[in-house]
C-alpha cells in the first residue's frame, strides 16, 4: 500500500513528488465569482441551494441561533474550547508589535504606524467537515491585532442551520458576525460584497479546491492569506522510535484529506517496515479508512536515509506544512531545520496537539511553500503606514543628494520635486 523508499537509490524527483490536487477548477470559479458580482444576495441562495441543498430563510445568523447552538453543546466540549482558546490568545497576543517613532537626527522624525484591518472575513468548512478549530485560530489572531469587525462565512446543512460546534467556537473568539454560505460564491460575497454580505480587506481560512481557487482570483481585489494546498506531516523518526505512535501520527494527517500527504523519514529500515505493517493494522478499525488508504497511496512515502543528518536534508527539501521530530534529543536538532511550518518536537508532541490546543496557529503553508512562507499571525491583520517628517534645515542640507539620486535614475521630475524649494527666486511654501 504504503511504499518504502531508500535515499540513495531513488531518484530525488520521486522522493519529493506530490500528487496533483485533481481537476482544474478555475473556469467554474470564475463564473461563480462573475454571478456573485453581478447578481449579489440572488446568485448565493442559488449555489447555496444548489451545492449546499439549503435554501435558508436569512443569510445571516442571528443573536439567538448562536445562543441556542451554543446550548446545545456539550459543557464538557464547551469547556475544552474555552480552554484552547485562552493558549491561543496567550500564544499570540506576544506577536503584536506596536508603532514607533525614530527622532535620532535633529530635525528628521521617521516612524511607522501599525493599523488594524477595518473588515476581515474568515472561511470555515462545514457540513460534515465542520472545523472549531478554524474559527479559534483564525479569529483570535484578527480580535488581537484590533480588526474592527470579524466576519464568518460557512455552508450550512441541509436543514439551512450552520453546525453548532461551529457557532459555539465562533462565540467564545469574537465573531462579529455569521453568514449561512460557502464555497467560491462565499470567498466572492467577502471580496465584492452583496446587499447583505459586506466586502472585506483580506479573507483567510481553509477550504476546497473551488475555495482556494476562488481565494486565487480575487487576490489583488482583497488580501488573502495564502492558497492551501492538501494537508501535510512529515515524522523523522529514529530506531528507537514506536512504530505505533508514527503509524498513528501519519494517518492522523492522511485521514484529513485523499490528497493529503503523510510521509515518515528515517534512518531505520526495521521502523519503516514496522511502521507500514502498522498502518495496515491501524487501518482496519479506522472509521475515514477509505479516505486515508487512497491519501497513502497516492501520497504517503517511508523514506529510508542513511543517517539522521540526511533525514533532516530531505526534510528540508520536502518543506513539510506540519514536520515531527520523533527523535532523542529533538530540541538539539531543531537548529538544523530551516523548512518547516511548524515543528512538533519529541516522542509526546503529536500534531493534533497543534491542531487543536497548544496555541501556535494551524493555518500553516503547504505544498512546499514553508520555503518562504509563514504560518498565520496577528501581523497578517495588521498593515503598517511610514511616516517621514523633515525640517526645512535637514531638507537643505540633503536636496542636492536626492536630485542626483534622482537624475541618476533619469527621474528629473523628481529630482525638481526636491530642488523647487531652495532655488533662488522660489518663495518658501
Amino acid at each position: 500500500m504504503i511504499k518504502i523508499y531508500e535515499s540513495e537509490t531513488q531518484e530525488e524527483r520521486e522522493i519529493l513528488f506530490r500528487g496533483g490536487s485533481g481537476a482544474d477548477v478555475s473556469a467554474p470559479v470564475a463564473e461563480i465569482l462573475r454571478a456573485v458580482q453581478e447578481r449579489g444576495d440572488a446568485a448565493l441562495r442559488e449555489y447555496t441551494l444548489r451545492f449546499d441543498g439549503a435554501a435558508p430563510d436569512a443569510l445571516a445568523v442571528t443573536a439567538e441561533e448562536v445562543d441556542q447552538a451554543a446550548a446545545q453543546v456539550e459543557p464538557a466540549f464547551l469547556a475544552v474550547l474555552e480552554e484552547a482558546a485562552e493558549h491561543i490568545r496567550a500564544y499570540h497576543a506576544r506577536q503584536k508589535r506596536e508603532s514607533f517613532v525614530m527622532t535620532e537626527r535633529e530635525g528628521v522624525v521617521l516612524g511607522q504606524r501599525i493599523i488594524p484591518l477595518a473588515r476581515v472575513g474568515i472561511y470555515v468548512p462545514g457540513g460534515t467537515a465542520a472545523y472549531p478549530s478554524t474559527v479559534l485560530m483564525n479569529a483570535i489572531p484578527a480580535r488581537i491585532a484590533g480588526v474592527g469587525e470579524i466576519i464568518m462565512v460557512t455552508p450550512p446543512g441541509r436543514d439551512g442551520a450552520v453546525n453548532p460546534h461551529i457557532l459555539a467556537a465562533a462565540k467564545i473568539a469574537g465573531v462579529t458576525r455569521i453568514y449561512k454560505v460557502g464555497g467560491a460564491q462565499a470567498v466572492a460575497a467577502l471580496a465584492y460584497g452583496t446587499g447583505t454580505i459586506p466586502q472585506v480587506d483580506k479573507i483567510v481560512g481553509p477550504g476546497n479546491a473551488y475555495v482556494a481557487e476562488a481565494k486565487r482570483q480575487v487576490f489583488g481585489r482583497v488580501n488573502i492569506d495564502m492558497i492551501a494546498g492538501p494537508s501535510e506531516v512529515l515524522v523523522l523518526a529514529d530506531g528507537r522510535s514506536n512504530p505505533a505512535w508514527v503509524a498513528a501520527d501519519l494517518l492522523s494527517q492522511a485521514e484529513h484529506d485523499r490528497m493529503a500527504a503523510a510521509v515518515l523519514v528515517t534512518d531505520s529500515r526495521p521502523l519503516a517496515e514496522a511502521v507500514a505493517h502498522e498502518l495496515e493494522r491501524q487501518l482496519a478499525a479506522l472509521p475515514r479508512a477509505e479516505t486515508a488508504r487512497a491519501s497513502l497511496e497516492a501520497n504517503g512515502k517511508l523514506i529510508v536515509c542513511r543517517d539522521l543528518r540526511e533525514g533532516i536534508a530531505v526534510a528540508n527539501r520536502i518543506a513539510p506544512e506540519h514536520l515531527e521530530l520523533c527523535i532523542a534529543d529533538a530540541f538539539s536538532h531543531l537548529g538544523k531545520v530551516r523548512n518547516a511550518g511548524a515543528c512538533f518536537l519529541g516522542h509526546f508532541s503529536p500534531e493534533p496537539l497543534g491542531d487543536y490546543f497548544a496555541g501556535p496557529n494551524h493555518v500553516l503553508p503547504t505544498s512546499g511553500t514553508a520555503r518562504f512562507f509563514s504560518p498565520l499571525t496577528v501581523q497578517d491583520f495588521l498593515k503598517r503606514t511610514s511616516i517621514v517628517y523633515y525640517s526645512r534645515e535637514k531638507l537643505a542640507s540633503s536636496y542636492e543628494d536626492i536630485a542626483r539620486f534622482a537624475r541618476a535614475e533619469k527621474l528629473e521630475a523628481h529630482a525638481r520635486s526636491a530642488e523647487i524649494r531652495f532655488l533662488d527666486g522660489e518663495k518658501e511654501g
